[in-house]
């Protein structure tokens, strides 16, 4: 099979994970607390993580930065709230397109910190992306929703995330990342949790062990795809996130979507997409 077959097998299972993570967690909304989803969030993927860990053996939690590590899953911890807030309060197509503004953030961060160059294609990529904000968020047109402030700090604190994550798989494998990840985030789920518990019943205990799940796969398809496909390919498949919600936000939730949002997700994508073709052409030929 070809490769860019494979990256597309990859990135369908990315688009079902991130959409049935919304479902899972907006069939518990206002039932189970945040704080809970977050606790089997990490739960889960340590359960799934740990064989390969064990397999990997000791050297696998080596790490040359553990207070990255520390600060990095602090950062994504709040993140997530965030993300899970929007996903009670605002229709998922919108959730889906603020959180689609990450990259965004992510470049400032990667100039600010990284040492990367701000060139052409960067700068069209944040002139159309805060326009799509703009567009989406049309502040002084409309009252902005406290949940869309909630996804617009997740987006920020997602590339973060990312930033983060770029400096750390200098030196650490992904498993020690999401390893890291899963231990860390754990405690911070236990204590929270039991200022906040609620004994779930079978069906939501079912809904937070598919968030479990989910919440890891998406993560591991799109790692899969990005290894065997061009940016370039995989980007403009990873905004496929949003026909795909706004269908599944109709079907289960009478949700309608506003052209506006879908107007500033297209902007927003239309900058991505320039700026990975633009570093994509600066690449060497390897034939």
């Amino acid at each position: 099979m070809a490769p860019v077959i494979q990256a597309v097998f990859w990135m369908t299972g990315t688009l079902l994970s991130f959409s049935l993570m919304a479902v899972a967690v907006r069939e518990i909304s206002g039932e189970i607390h945040s704080f809970q989803i977050m606790l089997f969030r990490s739960l889960g993927a340590l359960v799934i993580l740990l064989p390969f860990a064990i397999r990997a053996g000791a050297s696998v939690w080596r790490t040359a930065h553990l207070g990255t590590q520390f600060g990095r899953n602090i950062v994504h911890f709040g993140a997530q709230l965030g993300w899970i807030t929007g996903i009670g309060l605002l229709p998922l197509a919108e959730v889906f397109a603020i959180e689609f503004t990450t990259p965004i953030w992510a470049t400032i961060l990667a100039v600010l910190f990284l040492g990367e160059r701000l060139n052409r294609g960067r700068v069209v990529a944040l002139v159309l992306g805060f326009t799509g904000i703009l567009v989406i968020l049309r502040p002084g047109l409309a009252v902005i929703e406290p949940g869309a402030f909630a996804v617009l700090g997740a987006a920020v604190g997602f590339a973060i995330t990312l930033t983060l994550t770029k400096f750390l798989t200098r030196t650490d494998s992904p498993l020690t990342i999401l390893l890291y990840m899963s231990v860390i985030q754990l405690p911070f789920g236990i204590v929270l949790s039991a200022l906040e518990w609620t004994t779930p019943d079978l069906l939501q205990l079912l809904w937070l062990m598919v968030i479990g799940a989910v919440g890891l796969s998406a993560h591991y398809c799109t790692a899969r795809a990005l290894s065997l496909a061009d940016q370039t390919i995989v980007v403009p498949m990873d905004f496929m996130r949003l026909p795909l919600i706004v269908l599944v936000g109709f079907a289960l939730y009478s949700e309608s979507v506003e052209l506006l949002v879908l107007a500033g997700v297209g902007l927003i994508f239309a900058g991505n997409y320039y700026s990975i073709f633009r570093e994509n052409r600066k690449k060497p030929s390897t034939n």
